[in-house]
């Protein structure tokens, strides 16, 4: 028999530490290989740590709600081979070392997640991300956390516990008037102002649902997105007849090939990048008062979870990809999302962003650009309408598969002329495409 250490995995360049959110296995249990032990929640995603060998959970070292740096051991498996535990450990060690060199480095970028709520307070007290987060989103002063009593190690304060103290003060008539500054000679000037921030009524009749972690990031990643980028769209409508058509004809043979469904979303996840290649000032950041040029194209992909909410895995260097290839991203991408399947990793790095509203219907959306990206393209439904078509004999009135394509982009860096041309190039790709070509 031997003892094998399930470490906190890397998780991406810029995770150092995660908050154990559940345990799925209890010591005792048989652990097969790959099979998932512990849910994890860092500042991006959700996710499950597997087990890398088949054996016995003898011992879990961190609690719910536990802060794990990257690298440390969380639980203990007892395995029965002893050779495999020998070649493990040796790897492991090696590991050890990168993780401590990565933690050095990334220090600095991890203690900016937590803004004005630090991670230790002066008073020693440590706040994992889950607690700064909760703390920053409900207005939670650093001299307010440091009144709260913790019920977690050490006096560490838990989720449960800034909820508890959020609903608490919520309640308290004396929350409003603390944050008023009131003036005798300005009666209507107060009631206006608290007017404003009076919490809403609620009766027996309606339901009080609490915001999932992952919603109030986006609620807040869309709010500040807002706040930071001068939003303007420009639509395009773009005739897809001859692809409809191609991929009807080619679909089955696609299928049995590749062991892929090809859907729309690839064929077009290649044009925008094909188009992006053309206009590569689409394809940048803004740093303060510096722009970042992207070297390679990166596309996010919105893509819905099983909870409602909305995450954007990302298809790294998509210009390299062929359609088979992109197929095989999407899909993957599309699949582990639904299933709660990503890793941090696989949603970091994005340059361009694209969602798919016409997947819910819509004929056309203006999507909010996703930080720090300047633009974000979105694709609305499919549909056969009348049109007129141009011919040599003259024109006549047929039916077409047409679809609105919606560019949002940052009027900072991005004018009407660059992202107006942008969709035009897009257009002009997809309508021109080989009904004879092969896959």
């Amino acid at each position: 028999m031997a003892r094998f250490e399930l470490k906190l995995p890397k998780m991406g360049e810029s995770v150092a530490e995660a908050t154990i959110t559940s345990w799925l296995k209890e010591v005792g249990d048989t652990i097969e290989l790959d099979e998932a032990v512990v849910e994890i929640a860092t500042d991006k995603v959700d996710s499950e740590v597997p087990s890398e060998v088949e054996g016995t959970l003898v011992e879990v070292l961190f609690q719910q709600d536990a802060i794990v740096a990257v690298g440390e051991t969380i639980a203990i498996i007892e395995t029965e081979s002893d050779e495999n535990s020998n070649g493990v450990t040796e790897t492991k060690n090696k590991i050890s070392k990168e993780f401590i060199e990565v933690e050095k480095t990334i220090a600095k970028a991890v203690e900016e997640v937590s803004m004005t709520i630090t991670k230790t307070s002066d008073s020693g007290k440590f706040y994992s991300p889950l607690v700064r987060n909760i703390a920053q989103k409900e207005g939670v002063s650093m001299e307010e956390l440091e009144s709260i009593s913790g019920i977690g190690k050490d006096g560490r304060v838990t989720k449960d516990d800034i909820l508890s103290y959020i609903e608490n003060r919520s309640k308290s008539p004396q929350a409003i008037s603390t944050s008023i500054p009131v003036k005798a000679e300005a009666p209507k000037q107060i009631e206006k102002t608290v007017a404003k921030v009076a919490p809403i009524s609620v009766n027996g009749e309606d339901e009080i649902i609490e915001m999932s972690r992952m919603g109030k990031l986006i609620a807040k990643h869309m709010v500040d997105s807002v706040q930071t980028s001068a939003h303007v769209q420009s639509f395009i409508e773009i005739d897809v007849t001859n692809i409809v058509k191609w991929r009807d004809k080619v679909k089955d043979a696609f299928l049995r090939r590749e062991g892929e469904k090809l859907t729309f979303t690839p064929i077009f996840m290649q044009a925008i990048a094909t188009t992006i290649k053309k206009f590569p000032l689409i394809n940048i950041a803004i740093d303060g008062d510096h722009i970042i040029k992207k070297k390679n194209i990166n596309l996010g992909m919105a893509a819905a979870l099983p909870d409602g909410n909305l995450i954007v895995p990302v298809i790294k260097n998509a210009d390299q990809l062929n359609l088979v290839g992109m197929t095989k991203s999407v899909n993957d991408l599309a699949n582990r999302a639904r299933n709660n399947g990503l890793k941090p990793d696989d949603i970091q790095g994005g340059t361009y962003t694209v969602t798919n509203v016409g997947g819910f219907g819509s004929v056309m959306g203006t999507p909010i650009i996703n930080q720090p990206q300047v633009a974000i393209l979105a694709l609305g439904a499919i549909r056969k309408v009348a049109a007129v078509i141009e011919t040599s004999e003259g024109d006549f009135i047929g039916i077409r598969q047409k679809m609105f394509v919606s560019h949002s982009y940052d009027h900072r860096v991005v004018n009407g002329a660059l992202g107006g041309m942008f969709i035009k190039s897009l257009k002009d790709t997809l309508e021109a495409w080989d009904l004879n070509q092969d896959f």
